[in-house]
């Protein structure tokens, strides 16, 4: 191996201008290709689209539509929608919506569709039409006949607010742009939906509110554009910092920009490959710069140590790439790897960042370890010694490497015991799924979930709605044994906790077949007899989304409190539970559609990929050191550490209340990743003194004088860097944030407090 890495060292050096004019061409393309990477978000990359629940959603969505929809409540800032200029306004909003590319407007549903209709009772049997006539006036007279009939078709708590003080217009999204025949611009269509609705309508007696996966993706992407804020912040901190570290400004921007390009790099590659840059990823390019300045700490300290000896900066940048290339390209290919093992998630959107980190942490060997110590060989710096000749940390140093001893050992880890056994007790406490109402991505306080709680105040109905698919026979609607099951599946599902309200045909076959009986209440149930049955369905479109056009499927819907973990926990298992008893060989009901159908099947997802990920990230890390260190002991020393992290973090989720979502399921394996570069480091420089027969403590106090400070450093850095993300308008990068930091810091303290302790038992005849 060190042959191999001479000869590696000698190719390049020798061919440094080859090198140079190498990576400026290819930087050069890859800006220009970085330029068209643009804000990519789609509904299908947030779900599992090969759960099962996933597939039952995907084979009935053209009947019964799909779960990216869009609601818009149009609110009188006078709590009474009956006047003149509210019924002008709705109708505008309702236009509007309808003729906005990529509405499908078969689903828009409103007080205005010709499909919202009322019925009731009369002498001669049933009367009815459209809730607001052909020949509709905003007069007085008009306004008092609308609100009659709003109240005989039963839409008050549905399409008008419990409180008359609010009417809404909802719609199905379609996947594609009908005037592009491109896939429909999620965020393009988010950006629509402000300016030609909300902007256009609020005025001083109108207001607007606009809930639905694409306005939450577009108000996702507004919180992502001041990342660039927290990303400019951290650069300068960072500058800084590694300036106080070096006292060279040149050994200061250097580092900066090859972390830089391996950003451009990254974003370049994308490009290429054909991905745009998810909202929910916007984070990876800080943290491949974050990664890239980690590693070029360790680079600039290397070359600073031998320039304090003497050494001119090409016999410093090759003796220093020489004895990095090793640690640090196993370093980054574990991080590379490590996040790979994500494409073995079925979420497109965890597919793209693993593919999008791993491309940055790979390219990061190439900016980092070999384009750095190049272009510093070209460079006359010089690095003032410290006044006496002596290292200030080296009292620091001393007290560090008592760790390495057998006393301090043992007590080190019965405390890391203690820690890790409260840590793994605490993280079976963490739950799979979103713990707080609304968008999880953002705060309580955004606009989006402002519009959220004034939703489901007004309604009766929730934003979170399951639906279940009954599969039955032929013209199974107009079977009384059909609809007896479904009609007992729903009364239990009423009674489950969690439901607010449920709806299916049976339930609306009943409530027809009491209107044909002068409204009798008694006689609000299911006709047993064919034809009277028949009689009742056939006042049923099916276009109302109860059944299909073939007569033999219908949803059941579940309006949920909430789409909180333990709610839909709750539900799905009762739904299991009841799918079990009731189903027969030619009835089916089926998990699940609807919006919180989708999150059931991405909980899941998340759920059973939680453990793979894990085997895989390790496993990764574990067979890396291995060929590295090509020792067991070594491997374990970095390894255990990095667990028990992992498994605090778990527990350190649990007290924040942040759940195990899409968005924080990559930041374990992210932070596994980032860490064990610490411990690599460190491991490298005592495996060569350990093999050289030295003490553990005397091994791991020449590691720390080498590798120590800058291990220190960049874990202080990066921790601090991540921190500013508290201050963000994204809640899942402020979660985010706060789970990095921690592992940063905590991972950084596992490999210079507790790798030595392990160590120090394990080669237990080199310990004292």
């Amino acid at each position: 191996m060190e042959k191999f890495i001479n000869h590696i060292e000698l190719f390049i050096f020798r061919q440094r201008a080859a090198v140079l004019v190498f990576f400026v061409v290819v930087t050069a393309i890859l800006i220009y290709q970085a330029s068209h990477l643009r804000m990519d978000a789609a509904f299908t990359k947030n779900i599992p689209l090969n759960h099962e629940y996933m597939q039952t959603y995907t084979k009935h969505a053209k009947d019964f539509g799909g779960a990216n929809s869009i609601m818009v409540a149009v609110r009188a800032k006078n709590d009474n929608i009956f006047t003149p200029t509210f019924f002008n306004s709705f109708k505008s909003v309702h236009d509007q919506l309808f003729f906005i590319p990529g509405v499908d407007r078969t689903s828009v549903k409103s007080l205005f569709s010709p499909s919202t209709r009322f019925t009731e009772v009369v002498e001669d049997g049933f009367a009815g039409g459209p809730v607001i006539p052909a020949d509709f006036v905003s007069d007085e007279m008009g306004l008092s006949i609308v609100r009659a009939n709003v109240e005989k078709a039963g839409i008050v708590g549905r399409l008008v607010a419990n409180d008359y003080s609010t009417a809404m217009v909802s719609a199905k999204l379609m996947d594609f742009n009908p005037d592009t025949g491109l896939p429909l611009d999620t965020l393009d269509f988010a950006a629509k939906l402000e300016s030609e609705i909300r902007q256009k309508f609020v005025n001083q007696d109108i207001d607007i509110h606009i809930i639905g996966f694409a306005k939450m993706a577009g108000d996702v992407a507004d919180g992502a554009k001041g990342v660039v804020q927290f990303f400019l912040v951290a650069i300068a901190f960072t500058a800084i910092m590694v300036y106080l570290f070096c006292r060279s400004l040149t050994l200061t921007i250097l580092p900066l920009v090859c972390s830089l390009m391996a950003v451009i790099w990254q974003m370049g590659l994308l490009t290429v490959l054909g991905f745009g840059l998810d909202p929910m990823s916007i984070l990876v390019p800080f943290l491949v710069f974050a990664v890239g300045v980690s590693h070029s700490v360790q680079m600039i300290n290397g070359v600073k140590k031998k320039l304090l000896v003497g050494s001119n900066c090409k016999d410093a940048a090759a003796a220093t790439f020489r004895a990095l290339l090793l640690p640090g390209g196993i370093a980054l290919l574990s991080d590379t790897i490590g996040f790979i093992t994500l494409l073995s998630i079925d979420i497109g959107i965890i597919r793209e960042l693993a593919i999008s980190a791993s491309l940055g942490v790979g390219v990061i060997i190439l900016t980092n370890l070999i384009l750095l110590p190049v272009i510093i060989s070209y460079c006359n710096i010089k690095v003032k010694p410290a006044v006496d000749g002596r290292d200030p940390l080296e009292k620091f140093w001393i007290f560090l490497s008592s760790f390495a001893t057998r006393k301090m050992a043992i007590v080190t880890l019965i405390l890391t015991s203690v820690l890790f056994g409260f840590g793994y007790y605490q993280s079976q406490q963490l739950k799979i799924g979103d713990l707080d109402s609304g968008a999880a991505a953002l705060h309580a306080w955004s606009r989006y979930n402002q519009d959220t709680a004034l939703i489901t105040d007004k309604f009766s109905i929730t934003t979170d709605v399951m639906s279940i698919i009954v599969e039955a026979g032929d013209n199974g609607c107009t079977d009384y044994d059909t609809l007896r099951l479904m009609d007992r599946f729903q009364w239990r599902m009423n009674n489950v906790e969690g439901v607010q309200s449920t709806i299916s045909l049976s339930s609306i076959a009943k409530t027809i077949n009491g209107g044909f009986n002068e409204g009798n209440a008694k006689w609000r149930v299911l006709p047993r007899t064919q034809a009277t049955l028949v009689q009742s369905i056939s006042q049923v479109p099916s276009t109302s989304g109860l059944l299909n056009a073939n007569c033999n499927v219908m949803p059941v819907y579940l309006f949920l409190v909430d789409h909180k973990a333990p709610t839909i926990d709750r539900v799905v298992a009762a739904v299991k539970k009841e799918s079990l008893t009731l189903s027969t060989d030619t009835i089916k009901f089926k998990l699940a559609s609807g919006p919180v159908g989708v999150m059931a099947a991405t909980n899941e997802a998340v759920e059973a990929a939680q453990t793979p990920m894990m085997i895989y990230v390790y496993g990764a890390v574990i067979l890396l050191c291995l060929i590295s260190f090509k020792s067991v002991k070594a491997t374990l020393s970095v390894i255990i550490p990095l667990f028990v992290v992992s498994t605090l973090a778990q527990a350190l989720m649990t007290f924040l209340n942040i759940g195990l979502t899409v968005s924080t399921l990559p930041v374990i394996a992210l932070g596994v990743g980032i860490g064990v570069d610490y411990g690599i480091y460190i491991l490298a420089t005592m495996a060569l003194m350990l093999n050289q027969g030295k003490s553990v403590r005397d091994a791991y106090l020449q590691a720390l004088k080498e590798r120590g400070s800058a291990v220190i450093f960049t874990g202080a850095t990066l921790a601090i860097g991540v921190s500013t993300w508290f201050f963000s308008a994204l809640k899942f990068q402020m979660d985010m944030g706060i789970l990095l930091t921690f592992m940063f810091l905590v991972n950084m303290l596992g490999a210079i407090i507790v790798l030595p302790a392990i160590a120090n038992l394990l080669w237990y005849k080199q310990g004292k």
